[in-house]
């Protein structure tokens, strides 16, 4: 097992948060390489598991105030761009999470600190673990802090490619594209699933993803650049 190359009251600071309960934050911090006894008995996946869910009601009463004159469909596909993990991982790579993450000697000389699916998931599971730690407020207060710009940022991409590729089938007067999984694979608590897309009349596009809607995006996304149309954002 590796220690972690920074301290937690460094992450603290920049979380805006102080755990009453350190145990909290070590848990947060520690991958599922990194069980094999000691402190290190349980990883983050629980606490990512709630910190995706917390996140999304911060995210959902931040746009639902920000954006008043805003509809359903616009408010829906604003947080589903806010909370998907690539976002997650940007905001994990700011805070600079891999260094301080628990690791097993395995994961650790495979690059496990600069993972993007791994900094998504232990940001997620920090958010998590300040909310079981200090209640909403203290987890509103951290995603507000890592996410309000983003949120906010002007002409941020708001149709997405399944969104785009069922536009552009309609114009072009063909059936709307329909999706289906091909595989799927890894442990149950990190699947992987590849998506197939087809709309008659043009090529299908596969697309991988930690979950069914990451995989259908990029499958949208292939579909589309068969047809030459490239995805901004």
């Amino acid at each position: 097992m590796s220690d972690r190359k920074k301290t937690p009251a460094s992450l603290e600071k920049k979380i805006g948060h102080r755990f009453k309960d350190k145990s909290l934050l070590t848990q947060a911090l520690t991958h599922v390489s990194a069980i094999g006894g000691g402190k290190h008995t349980i990883s983050y996946q629980r606490f990512e598991f709630l910190g995706d869910h917390v996140l999304g009601l911060v995210i959902a009463d931040l746009l639902l105030r920000e954006f008043v004159s805003a509809q359903e469909g616009e408010l829906s596909q604003r947080l589903s761009d806010l909370v998907r993990k690539e976002t997650c991982a940007e905001v994990g790579l700011e805070l600079d999470l891999g260094s301080y993450v628990y690791f097993g000697q395995h994961e650790l000389q495979s690059g496990g600190r600069k993972k993007k699916t791994i900094l998504a998931d232990v940001c997620e599971a920090v958010i998590g673990a300040v909310y079981l730690d200090g209640g909403f407020a203290a987890a509103a207060k951290f995603v507000d802090k890592y996410w309000r710009a983003r949120a906010l940022a002007p002409g941020r991409e708001l149709r997405d490619a399944k969104t785009r590729l069922q536009e552009w089938a309609q114009k072009q007067g063909l059936p709307p594209p329909s999706y289906r999984q091909v595989e799927r694979k890894g442990p149950d608590h990190k699947p992987v699933f590849r998506i197939a897309v087809e709309v008659p009349g043009i090529a299908s596009g596969e697309g991988v993803g930690a979950t069914k809607r990451d995989a259908e995006r990029a499958a949208a996304e292939a579909a589309l650049q068969t047809q030459g149309i490239k995805i901004e954002g």
